[in-house]
Order: C-alpha cells, then structure tokens, then sequence
C-alpha cells in the first residue's frame, strides 16, 4: 500500500509534495465481529483535516472533513471510489473493505478551527465517503468533530445514508443553537430490491427516511438528496412517484434529484455489477454514457423535472438556508446613567 504520495492537496496548489501521513504512523486493525468481519482499518494520525475542493469541482462548498476513507456501504456507484487508487489499492473490493480511519481528526479539526488563518467557512462532510459508515459506530469520530465546530460556531453540513446519525442528536441540536447547520439523507429510490443489489451495506431507505423523521422532529430541519436516480432501474414514473411520496411523508425540507453519474474508478466497477445483474442495458447504459462520468443534459432535466412537479404536488417546500450564526461576545454590564430626557428612536426589525 502507498501512503507517502497521499498529499493534502491532490490538485497541486498548495501541498503537492506534502504526504498527510507516513508509513510508520499507520496501524493496522482486524476485528472479529459480523458485521466487521472482512475489512481491514488502517488507523492514521492525519496531518490534516480540513481539505479544500479542487476548483474545478460542482460542490457548492469550498471544504471538507472526510474522517474516513473508503467505505464499507459499498455502494456500487460510488463515485469516491477512485480515491483509493491513489493507495495503490482497487477501487472495487478493496475500497469497500480496507478503510482508512483518520484517528486524531477531532482534535485536529480542533486545533484547525482555533487558527487565526481559519476564517469559519462552511465545512461539508459526508461528500466523500460517508462520515457514518459502520466504521464509525467503533471508532466514534463525529461526536468530537461536531463538538469542535459547535464550540468555534463554525457553519457545517452532513449528508449521510447512515441511521448511526442519530447518535449524535443531542450534538447536533447544541450547534444549531449557534450556527447554521444542514444535514441530508441520501434515498435515491425506495425499491427494496434495486437496494439489496446497488447499495448492499447501507441501512434500507424506509431507516433513512425514520431518520429524516427524528430529525424534523426535534427542529432540525433535514432534506432529501434523491440520490441516485439510476436509469432504467429507478427512474419509471411510478418509481419516481413512489419516492417523492415517501420523502413527503418523512417530512423532508426539500428533495434534490441528482442523476447518476459514473467517473472513473466507479464507472467500471458499477458496468461489472449491471453486466452481471442486468446484462441486457449495458448498451443502453455504453451509449447514454457515451459522453463521459454525466448522462446527457436532456435526461437530467426529464428527471429533475418530474421530480420537481412531484415535490410541489406533495408540498414539499423549498430550503431557505439561514446566515451563519456566531457566538456573541458577553456583555459588559452597563454603568448607570442619569435619567434624561426621552428622545425619539428609530425601530429596528431584529
């Protein structure tokens, strides 16, 4: 495995030549349990947490924490998973199965947030590689994360498949007193089958959509990221209809449709599953994607589209994300004043 290449900054900008991690700060760990049995955690002291995405990415955000890296939801799809390339590891079995588990990241997103060179920009997390994977039920990385950014007010996202969220209620409930917070579940489909075959690590999505439920519940709001709509497989009117109406009913903030897309590293692993479970589309899926990692701007948006009418027909409203709150300075108590006379004062709405 290679680690010494693995840089802050794989676009170059800034770090090319500095290594997160070395060789000599990585423990590897077996754990003989069913629901571990198989994979392989390679615990790292990272040398840092706080990435920035290449300018050349569609993310709306400029940062990210990634705790973890590969993942164990196993998503065929996954686009992440030309990442593990750069370990000199497969992005098919290998990325499902040796996870890489950066152990100091709270305390060192800690330290990051109190730099005076850190401006509290958003942070996104969950963008990668799922932040709660069945790894993180073990190793526990998020409540201290979240705690870090609660503590410097510092804005932030999750989007996640993982009902483990849920753990961290009460965290999340704290730091949306003092900052913006936004949390999405990823249910691109609601078809039982389609997701025992394409995501066969991840909870059902009837469990997801329980947890946008919790959430809204106690006030966070949560959306829907309605992720992937894989065609031919879950893209029919019905199926489409069938998922808008359960994330309505879960009480979702919003629903976003993202089509799938298929890069590399994923594109090959995701063309191995259909030729295997649904060999008569490979054609239809080597000419729709003929273009490149996107289908074509037609198909996307059909999709996004119908699933837009579909939202409105089940009210499911738009997000109105708020500023950033910051954590106020105390107050100094005031000093007396003598009584004067009253002048007029200009109202103010807040």
């Amino acid at each position: 495995m290679r680690w010494d290449n693995l840089t802050a900054d794989p676009a170059g900008d800034r770090a090319r030549n500095a290594a997160l991690f070395g060789a000599d700060a990585v423990t590897t760990r077996t754990f003989d349990t069913p629901e571990f049995r198989g994979v392989t955690f390679h615990e790292i002291r990272a040398r840092s947490i706080v990435n920035r995405v290449p300018g050349a990415s569609r993310m709306p955000f400029e940062w990210t924490v990634n705790p973890y890296r590969g993942c164990t939801h196993a998503c065929v799809y996954c686009f992440a998973r030309k990442t593990h390339s750069y370990l000199d590891l497969d992005t098919g079995l290998d990325f499902d199965s040796q996870i890489v588990v950066k152990v100091n990241a709270p305390e060192l997103l800690r330290r990051q947030l109190g730099s005076r060179r850190w401006q509290g920009e958003h942070i996104a997390m969950g963008t990668n590689v799922d932040c709660y994977q069945r790894a993180e039920g073990r190793y526990r990385l998020m409540p201290g994360i979240i705690a870090a950014l609660r503590d410097h007010a510092n804005p932030f996202s999750i989007l996640t498949k993982g009902t483990l969220i849920l753990r961290d209620l009460d965290l999340l409930k704290q730091a949306s007193e003092v900052t913006d917070v936004g949390i999405s579940v990823s249910v691109g489909f609601t078809d039982s089958q389609l997701w025992r075959t394409v995501e066969p690590g991840t909870p059902a999505p009837e469990r997801r959509l329980d947890v946008v439920r919790t959430l809204t519940d106690h006030g966070i709001g949560c959306g829907v990221l309605m992720a992937p709509v894989i065609p031919f497989l879950g893209d029919s009117p019905a199926q489409l209809r069938a998922t808008v109406r359960a994330i309505a009913a879960s009480g979702a903030t919003s629903v976003t449709p993202l089509v799938l897309h298929l890069r590399p590293g994923a594109r090959e692993w995701f063309m191995a599953w259909l030729e295997h479970y649904h060999p008569y589309l490979v054609r239809r899926y080597e000419r729709l994607y003929a273009e490149g990692a996107y289908a074509p701007k037609w198909y996307q948006r059909r999709i996004t589209r119908q699933v837009h009418e579909l939202a409105q027909e089940y009210g499911i409203g738009p997000t109105r994300a708020g500023m950033p709150r910051r954590l106020a300075a105390p107050a100094e108590p005031a000093e007396p004043v003598a009584p004067a006379t009253p002048e007029p004062t200009q109202l103010t709405l807040l």
